[in-house]
């Protein structure tokens, strides 16, 4: 097939999403598709492959100006990627990308827009597993455990005091203060409870620039794992442990930071109870394809869920393509499964 591999894009995880694409760009080529690779922030005007795939993801992510700096220059580019002739006589899009714009429903719909078909769930699901506020009603709504939150938009945040005493009321400290449409931990900060309103003030902002909404969430310590989901399928679970710290930014790109177990050693109560809500998740969320559910264990062992990732990282040492080679799945076979089953969906 002629396949456009869309790479890089305006998010957060701009750097992250250049990994995931040499990775997948190789798959395809092995597997013997004809493939073009393209950044929508460079426009109609694409510069070389090289060019492109150069960025690799740093420690630490980009911060909220840098990104309204490319938002703002790339905009109009990214318009006039999709309108031109790049698009033209293509059979289907891989997406590459992470992050907002790739997995928020934008890209989905313009590429629907053009008549192609792509990687991954559709519009309507990406925007919604996007919003980590909505998505956790959802999930309440289905039965599965969440952690505790309070959401506050920007002009409805009037400093940390009064908010303070809401979380107090809920859920208290120590809890968490995140964008609430971005993802790989970016802007996320946890709120200790010895400095809480300075901590909080300072944390909330962090987030609000990122987004137009922040979630304070309750701090939830426990074993955490993820589970992915392959057409109707749950693959192994997986359990990751920081060495020091949280699973940031940091300790999720720089190699040796992390381990990984899978399948998890969790038992099989836990495994199938772990499975079959990750599977309740896609599917109340109307995704498909594939996704990834995040979970902690709590000191009760129950599931919370954290978030569904409708774009997962797809280096070959990424998670869902550690899961997939558990169950005898190649990361070639992983990738040409999601082109048949997006085409199949779409």
């Amino acid at each position: 097939m002629k396949i456009v591999l869309i790479a890089g894009g305006p998010s957060a995880e701009r750097d992250v999403s250049v990994n995931s694409s040499i990775s997948i760009l190789r798959a395809l080529r092995e597997n013997g598709h004809e493939v073009t690779v393209i950044d929508p922030v460079f426009g109609s005007s694409q510069p070389g492959e090289d060019e492109i795939l150069s960025h690799k993801a740093s420690k630490e992510s980009p911060t909220a100006e840098e990104l309204a700096r490319l938002r703002s220059e790339s905009n109009r580019k990214i318009l006039d990627c999709f309108s031109g002739k790049i698009f033209d006589n293509v059979d289907f899009a891989f997406l590459g990308v992470h992050g907002k714009f790739g997995e928020d429903g934008r890209i989905q719909a313009l590429l629907e827009m053009r008549g192609i078909s792509y990687s991954g769930s559709g519009v309507f699901a990406s925007a919604l597993a996007m919003d980590k506020d909505i998505t956790k009603v959802v999930l309440n709504s289905k039965g599965i455990g969440t952690p505790s939150w309070i959401a506050v938009t920007r002009s409805e945040y009037s400093g940390p005091e009064s908010l303070s005493a809401r979380i107090a009321e809920s859920f208290g400290y120590p809890c968490v203060a995140k964008p609430n449409d971005e993802g790989s931990t970016v802007g996320l900060s946890i709120v200790s409870p010895d400095v809480e309103d300075v901590q909080l003030g300072s944390a909330v902002e962090l987030a609000l620039s990122y987004s137009e909404k922040a979630l304070i969430e309750q701090f939830v310590k426990g074993r955490e794992i993820t589970v992915p989901v392959i057409g109707d399928e749950v693959f192994p679970v997986i359990e990751i442990r920081p060495k020091g710290g949280f699973y940031d930014y940091e300790h999720k790109y720089t190699k040796g930071m992390t381990e990984y177990f899978c399948p998890a050693q969790i038992g099989e109560e836990m495994t199938a109870a772990a499975q079959k809500s990750a599977l309740i998740a896609h599917k109340a969320l109307g995704c498909s394809v594939y996704s990834r559910v995040d979970f902690i264990i709590d000191s009760n062992g129950s599931l919370q869920c954290l978030e569904v990732n409708t774009l997962p990282g797809m280096t070959e040492t990424s998670l869902v393509p550690k899961s997939a080679q558990a169950k005898g799945m190649s990361f070639n076979e992983l990738i040409e499964t999601i082109i048949q089953l997006s085409i199949k969906g779409h």
